[in-house]
């Protein structure tokens, strides 16, 4: 329950504000309020106070500091935006700096400052906005579009306090379609304001916003601002370093909006992700920047230019030339989202880069999108912990899905890192097989196609002399959705091993629901161990050019009608080994298929539910000894029907992380 002094105050300022006000966004503030101990926050503040560290305060109304006050927020401080109310609008809860006062956020990173609303919704309430004395094209003293605020001046380094280490969320109040209130809004701010370690999350319209002014602002995490992420306007001419924004909400998805006149702001390491699309960049009018270390994943449109007939691009400069609306731009990100993880709310979402050219490791239990080709090159390692979960988004109609994949060439390594509880999870937007072009990985082991073959896929260069090549290790990963197809004689499978060597390990896998082959070896010498494969299109297990690792404790799955071979071999008998192959049909089909003069030495073999067994392609062939199975040449009228040698119980823990 509110004391009554702070009944009181509410009372005043609300009767004031009736009988001064013409509408909801001239909510100035009337009647002072004395520093103390009160945790609701609403009113005028005209001298010095400072919050007490780790309390929460309630914001129940517009929260002005005047010309000539300081307010201090120490570490820890919470504040709460109370718009529940229905005589406590949202737009009428915000805290405004006006011109000449300030204010001191003195965040950690282990307590920042965290500023809220107590609904939780993006656009209930107002926000910080900071009026300062530096130059804006409006001219001097002009008017807010929120809240009738005063700004502007002649002292581009002007002074308005230090903001460190601050998350605010939830904000982006709307007055009409024109006025809208952001996360952080920055009215002619000068440059000795001092804004650094910025988290401006959940937002209904900007997150932050410059109205002119000269300040600066570094480290700086946008995540799901409604509008756009970093929007400028009248001449603002300060320095943004070090961004990264996160889009992953449908329709809203700028993350830069910059109009008017170009005051020629500088943009030092940005990063922008998106998981739905939109526009990145847009220049209005003959506004524009110097970019420097720009990195834009999963955007629609990279850049956009609004102004019509505006071919004179050079007052966009983006690392050094012109902007060029037919780039990408989607560099290495030069921002690394880890570097905000004193944001205990945000959102894990990275885009994969599209190279990786050095050891590349991600985080463990975040989410990742592929929206392109990820290459690992030679020399690189990318390292996968546990609980990764990377989606490949394929559902614009400007992306194939056979332009979506993860190739690991030769030289390059994989460091897969999954646990039986928090396994790495691959699979699409979508969830249809066919999605994308799964995980590839090339290897320099012998392979009958030569040293130096091209792939039937992507261009891969693959095959070598080295049957012990090393490219990695992969431990539980589940990987569905794959099997993209590019024509009739060639696609993708779930994962495909082009001459792998032997020093690679393969364990616990689950590769489901794919259009093409569940695991196919062209060449190479990799074994794999404990492998779920359940309806994949084609083959479960495909294997060519004389691949002669091995596989170890496999189940196989097929329940959809049409496509249920559980093995298919081809061309030259490498003599790979199967050991423990259980397979099981509910929709009969093909179990094992011998092409040209294939062939392996297979035991613990248990096959339920096919038509066909063994089917031998070749015309003619009537020498089976090439194909061993316990022990003997293989009988085309075996049944081959043995209790189950591998039990699908040990692979529980695919379904239980799905």
């Amino acid at each position: 329950m509110k004391n009554p002094k702070t009944i009181y105050l509410m009372l005043f300022a609300l009767l004031s504000l009736v009988a001064t006000s013409c509408s909801d966004d001239d909510d100035n503030p009337v009647g002072p309020v004395e520093p103390g101990e009160e945790t609701d926050l609403v009113g005028n503040l005209e001298e010095d106070r400072t919050l007490d560290a780790n309390e929460t305060y309630s914001l129940t109304g517009v929260y002005s500091v005047e010309d000539g006050a300081t307010l201090t927020i120490p570490a820890g401080t919470q504040i709460v935006a109370d718009t529940d109310a229905d005589d406590n609008p949202a737009t009428g809860v915000y805290i405004v700096v006006q011109k000449g006062g300030m204010i001191d956020i003195q965040g950690t990173a282990s307590a920042p400052v965290v500023m809220s609303a107590a609904s939780g919704e993006a656009g209930s309430w107002g926000g910080l906005i900071i009026a300062g004395n530096a130059p804006s094209t409006a001219g001097v003293d002009a008017t807010a579009e929120v809240g009738g605020i005063v700004y502007s001046g002649d002292d581009a380094s002007d002074d308005s306090g230090s903001i460190n280490y601050l998350v605010l969320s939830d904000a982006g109040a709307q007055i009409n379609a024109d006025s809208q209130f952001n996360g952080l809004s920055l009215y002619g701010v000068g440059s000795g304001t001092t804004i650094q370690n910025i988290a401006l999350l959940n937002g209904a319209d900007d997150g932050v916003e410059f109205f002119g002014g000269t300040v600066s602002a570094t480290n700086i995490y946008l995540e799901n601002n409604e509008d756009d992420a970093v929007d400028w306007t009248e001449g603002w001419n300060g320095t943004v370093s070090n961004v990264y924004v996160l889009h992953t909400i449908e329709n809203f998805s700028t993350a830069i909006e910059a109009d008017k006149v170009n005051g020629n702001p500088t943009i030092e390491n940005f990063t922008a992700v998106s998981t739905t699309g939109g526009t990145a960049l847009q220049f209005k009018a003959q506004s524009g920047a110097t970019i420097t270390g720009l990195s834009l994943s999963g955007y629609d449109t990279a850049l956009d230019i609004t102004e019509a007939g505006r071919e004179d691009l050079s007052g966009i400069q983006i690392e050094g030339e012109n902007a060029d609306p037919n780039k990408d731009y989607t560099a290495t990100p030069t921002v690394d989202a880890a570097m905000f993880d004193w944001v205990s709310n945000r959102g894990k979402v990275s885009v994969l880069p599209g190279t990786i050219e050095a050891d590349y490791s991600l985080e463990a239990d975040a989410q990742y999108v592929i929206n392109g080709i990820v290459s690992v090159e030679e020399g690189a390692t990318l390292t996968i912990p546990e609980g990764v979960m990377i989606t490949a988004r394929t559902e614009d109609e400007d992306t194939e899905a056979t332009e979506v994949y993860i190739v690991v060439q030769r030289g390059a390594m994989i460091d897969i890192q999954g646990t039986e509880d928090n396994p790495v999870v691959m699979n699409s937007t979508s969830g249809e097989p066919g999605s994308w072009g799964g995980l590839v990985i090339a290897g320099n082991a012998v392979s009958t196609a030569g040293a130096g073959a091209t792939a039937e896929v992507g261009g891969i260069i693959y095959g070598g002399e080295d049957p012990e090549d090393n490219s990695g290790s992969i431990q539980y990963l589940i990987l569905s959705d794959a099997g993209a197809q590019i024509n009739a004689e060639s696609q993708y499978n779930g994962l495909t091993l082009y001459g792998v060597g032997s020093g690679t390990t393969i364990e616990n896998i689950a590769i489901l629901n794919g259009a093409d082959d569940g695991v196919e070896f062209f060449g190479g010498s990799v074994s794999a161990t404990n492998i779920y494969l359940e309806n994949n299109e084609d083959d479960a297990v495909d294997w060519t050019e004389g691949w002669d690792g091995s596989i170890t404790n496999t189940y196989v799955n097929h329940t959809i009608e049409n496509f249920s071979t559980a093995i298919e071999a081809d061309k030259i008998n490498g003599n790979p080994t199967i050991t423990n192959f259980t397979a099981v049909s509910t929709t009969g089909g093909t179990a094992l298929q011998f092409k040209a003069q294939s062939g392996a030495t297979i035991t613990g073999l248990s096959l339920s539910g096919y038509d066909t067994n063994i089917d031998i392609t070749e015309d003619g062939r009537t020498d089976l000894s090439g194909i061993q199975i316990e022990g003997a040449d293989a009988d085309l009228d075996a049944a081959y029907d043995a209790d189950a040698t591998v039990d699908e119980e040990m692979f529980g823990w695919v379904s239980e992380n799905l």
